[in-house]
Formats: C-alpha cells, structure tokens, sequence
C-alpha cells in the first residue's frame, strides 16, 4: 500500500471476497514476525541489532567522541578537496578527459562537491554537441567518448538528441562492427549500453541499441579477463543512471579506478576520507532518529506494526546526498515512518468502520471526542499534527513559506487512497489494471514523501509549482508507478506477506482471462521500462522544478529495487549490505 507495503497479505486473489479477520491478522504478523529477523534487523529493540550497537563500537568506544581526529579528518579533507577542485580546472573542458572526471566525480559519490563546476563543463559539451561550426575534440567515431558524453549530459537535464548513437548502431547492424568485441572496444560498448537507459518515450533507437549491446556483452564475458568481466557484470547489473553512487562507490574506488591521468590517485583520497566523513553525519542522524522514535511511544501502542526506523532513515539517506542537508533528512525521516504505520494501521489493526472515521479526521484534519476512533488512532493523527507542524514550522523559518495546508491535503489523499483499496480488499471487488495502478499511484506513499521534500529543499516555491505538485506531474506518478510495480513484480515476500497480496500482477490475470503469470509479469516489466522512460524525460529541460527536486525523485526510483529485493528469508541482503557498508565501516571516526 506504500513506501513498503502489507497491503492485501490475507486475500485469496486480488482481493478477498469476505476480508480477513483482525485476530487472523495479527497472528499472522505474529508467526512472521517470530520466524524472521528482519523486523528486528531494522528496530530499536533492546536487543543487540544493528540500531543499537553501532555508535558504542564504531564511534566513540569509550563514550565520548574523538573530536580530534574528527577535526583531523576534516582538515584533510578540505586541502584534498581543494586540490581536487585545481586539477579540475586544469582539464581542457572540452576534452574526454573532462567527462571521464566528471563521470569519476559522480560514481565516487563526490560530486555534490563539484556542481556549479560540472553544470559549467556540461553547458560547454552541450553548446559543443549540438553546434554545426564548434570544433569537436572528440571524435566522432570515438563510441566511448560520444557515448559518455550523451549520458552525461542526460543525466544533467540536457535534451541532447539521441540520434547522435544511431549511427553505431547502423555500423553494428551493417556488419561493420559485428562479431566479438576486442580489448578496446569494450569500454565504448559498455558506455553505450550505459547510455541507451537514458532513452525517453518515442526513442525506440535507444532500446534497440541497448537490446543489442546487452546481448553482445553477455556474449562477450566468457572470453574476458576477470577484471573485464566484472567491469562489464556489474555494468549489466546496475546501469549507473538507475543504481546510487553512495552505494557502489567503494566498488569503484576498488575496481575501476584505472584511468590514465594524473588525478585519478587525487580523486581516490578525496573519496575514502568524504566516507568517513559522510558516515559519521549518518550514525549521528542514527542516533537522532531512534531516539525521537523511542520516545514518541508508536511501537509500544502497535505492537505488531513494523517498528524499523533504520529502514526508514534509509530512504533520505539515500535520496538526499548531500551532507549538510542532515536536518532535511532528519525531519522527512519522520514521514516517511507514518506512512508505513498508517499502512499496517489499515492493514492489520483497522475496521472497515474505524478506518472510514481515521480518514474522515485527517480530510478534516480535526480531531474531537464526538469522533469515534480507537485510542491508537487518536495518538496516531496527534504525532501525525505534531510533525506537520514541525516540518511547516522549518520550512517557514527557512524559506519563509508556510506548506501546512499543502502537507495537509497531501496525508488526506493518502488516506483516501488506503481507504480506497481496503473497501476492494472487505468487499471482494477487483479494479482494472488502470483502476488500480491509478490508485496505486497516490497509495504508493511517493506523493507524500516528495511533497515534503519539494518544501524541505525550499527551492522555486511559489503557487505555480505547488499547484502543479498538488496535481501529481510527471515526475512523480512516473516515480511513484516504478515504486509500486516494482513491489507488486517482486518475487520474494516481504516480512508481512504471505504470497496471497493483491498486486499489478493478479490485477492483470483476473481482467485478461487466460493470461499467465509469466505474461503478466512481462508486462509488468515493460510498463516500469516505460515509467523509467516516463520519469527520464520529465528531468529533461526545460522542466518546472529545480534539478535537486528531479534528483530527489530519481534517488527514490533508484532506491526502489534494493528495498524489495527480498531473499526466502523475508530479509533484504543487499540493502543491508549497503547499509553495513555505508554507516559501519572501518573508517568511521
């Protein structure tokens, strides 16, 4: 139903024709619960998790922080970043040397310390790429060079056009290039099959390219070196455009760090000591939100909701990069947390009746004793206010506008959707495919989530732009389908469902009698192809909203599959990989 759902975990199709019983619920999230770690993984329970041990053994061992070596550590980082920021200057700017910088910049995860550089390079290859008299200085038949360069400049929100790739793929499909790619040729195909996930809706050149290179890859890795294959298993696995930098950068800095020039070694310090860095402001933020969440008492009142707030913190730790935008993360952490509880709310614990009463206080956004809603209901709106208030009361102070009302209406949409699918699931009905992805789209918990993102960054705020958000665009439905398809594609269960959840999937095979499960999930998997596309073209210029926002959204459709990405143990291995990696590594301060 959102972020991380339970939605429909005890229907017998799409959506039960009788509901479940409430006690029937709770037992079953019960036996979830006692045969899988995973709710704990992710808690703020006594016992020895992850939450509760990190600052005691990769912090400050003896209670107390090491601000000397802190200051040390940043005092290091500051010359190397300022050295770094010299040797950029020192690229000629329209070199391919100026790319694979940049590119190195963004996969180490250190470019939110280069953007007015970057967006300064971009804007020159842009004016060069599509100038008839501007001297190239790269060649155009050089795959590698123009194929990065087209990414890049995507990737920042240039419309370049794609028809600058068409012509390798007519060389490949001539015959010119075909057969087995050598030792020179594999860099270019790989960032040509890199740059095709960068394709918008009408550019089926793009798709066929990156059919094609795909395949040839694949083809390719039994005659590659181990260095090679690896370099190209991980390109085909996660094409950098939909996987996150903070995420993959050790590997980079480990494995694909063999570039030519003189700055490379540069780059590589600035990299490990910006970890160190980045991982402390994230435990501190750790710490921070277990312990807002422990006093404010929701866990003990659900008791068989999900209470996982490294989880959630997980969310804008990956979406918002940048370091110094701790209290952003800090504050949207908090939202996030009420869309799943409100979730499991009108999965587990909520009557039909009750849930109609929740949803008509949060539309008024009042809430009275004449309302006849259970005690865990009330505590839950009154934290829900509490929090509004507090993310409207630091967006005023910051950016000097007031987005309560909007915040508002955003949590009353939600609600309405929850009720929407809970009334399918008691009285048996199933929606179309449109009528429940349409839906879906609103339940899914985005709208929410960048909403309060939009205010929280405080750039462009003005009755134009949040007019346009108050009506779902682009950039967020297309985000907001990817999330739920991807959830209702997934294979492995997560902690609260049981195989039976109504999905996309079920949807499909119940409106188009006869069709199997594999043909619907095929046509699951071209429809988030499609929402990628969707989702590309709205970052493109020109577009209402400031590049942090469109790369907030992208960041949330990025963090998609490594939050669904269960294994038959209900637990998500890489995300806790990443998570482990990230926040408890051997660098920490």
């Amino acid at each position: 139903m959102a972020l991380s759902r339970a939605s429909f975990a005890f229907s017998q199709g799409p959506f039960a024709s009788k509901g479940t019983p409430r006690t029937d619920k709770i037992k079953h999230l019960q036996n979830a619960n006692s045969l899988s770690s995973t709710n704990n993984r992710w808690s703020i329970s006594s016992h020895q998790t992850l939450v509760s041990t990190p600052f005691k053994d990769y912090i400050h061992p003896t209670g107390k922080r090491n601000f000397a070596v802190e200051d040390d550590i940043r005092g290091w980082h500051e010359r190397s970043l300022e050295e770094v920021k010299q040797l950029f200057k020192q690229v000629r700017g329209d070199s391919l040397e100026s790319l694979v910088m940049v590119d190195a910049l963004q996969r180490l995860a250190i470019d939110y310390h280069f953007e007015d550089e970057i967006e300064a390079l971009l804007q020159r290859h842009f004016f060069i790429s599509t100038s008839q008299s501007h001297s190239h200085h790269i060649d155009a038949d050089n795959l590698h060079g123009t194929a990065l360069r087209f990414r890049l400049l995507r990737q920042g929100g240039y419309p370049i056009p794609s028809d600058v790739l068409q012509r390798f793929l007519y060389k490949m499909n001539d015959g010119t290039e075909k057969g087995k790619p050598q030792d020179n040729d594999i860099l270019g195909l790989v960032s040509l099959f890199e740059a095709t996930h960068l394709g918008t809706e009408g550019e089926d050149v793009l798709y066929e390219i990156g059919e094609s290179i795909g395949q040839r890859l694949h083809a390719s890795l039994a005659d590659l070196d181990h260095l090679q294959a690896r370099f190209v298993r991980n390109s085909l696995g996660n094409p950098f455009h939909k996987s996150l930098a903070r995420f993959t950068a050790n590997d980079f800095l480990r494995n694909s760090m063999g570039h030519p020039y003189s700055w490379t070694k540069n780059l590589g310090e600035l990299a490990q000591l910006d970890m160190n860095i980045v991982r402390s402001v994230h435990q501190r933020e750790i710490l921070h939100i277990s312990n807002w969440w422990k006093d404010l008492g929701m866990a003990k009142e659900l008791k068989y909701a999900r209470d996982q707030p490294l989880k959630w913190y997980m969310w804008p730790m990956a979406i918002l990069t940048d370091t110094g935008l701790s209290q952003e993360r800090l504050l949207v952490t908090k939202p996030i947390s009420f869309i799943y509880i409100i979730d499991d709310i009108f999965d587990v614990y909520g009557t039909i009746d009750d849930l109609t009463s929740f949803t008509d206080v949060v539309n008024r956004w009042e809430c009275t004793e004449k309302d006849n809603i259970p005690e865990y209901m009330r505590m839950c709106f009154h934290a829900l206010d509490d929090i509004t208030n507090e993310v409207s009361s630091v967006v005023y102070k910051n950016h000097g506008w007031n987005p309560l009302c909007s915040l508002r209406k955003t949590w009353a949409s939600l609600l309405n959707a929850f009720l929407v699918e809970a009334r399918w699931f008691a009285s048996g009905h199933s929606p179309t495919t449109q009528d429940y992805l349409d839906n879906a789209i609103v339940s899914s918990g985005v709208h929410v989530l960048l909403v309060h993102l939009f205010f929280l960054l405080g750039e462009k705020i003005d009755p134009q732009s949040i007019d346009l958000l108050e009506k779902t665009p682009e950039v967020v439905s297309s985000t907001a389908s990817i999330l739920r398809l991807w959830d209702d594609l997934g294979s492995a269960k997560d902690e609260f469902q049981d195989g039976r959840d109504g999905s996309y999937v079920e949807c499909y095979k119940e409106e188009f009698q006869g069709a199997s499960d594999e043909v619907a999930r095929d046509h699951v998997k071209k429809m988030i192809s499609e929402a990628w596309k969707r989702l590309n073209k709205a970052c493109l210029y020109p577009h209402p909203f400031t590049k942090s926002f469109t790369k907030a959204s992208l960041n949330t459709a990025r963090m998609v599959p490594l939050m669904y990405n269960y294994d038959d143990n209900h637990s998500l291995p890489l995300l806790e990989h990443h998570m482990k990696s990230l926040l408890f590594g051997d660098h920490s301060f």
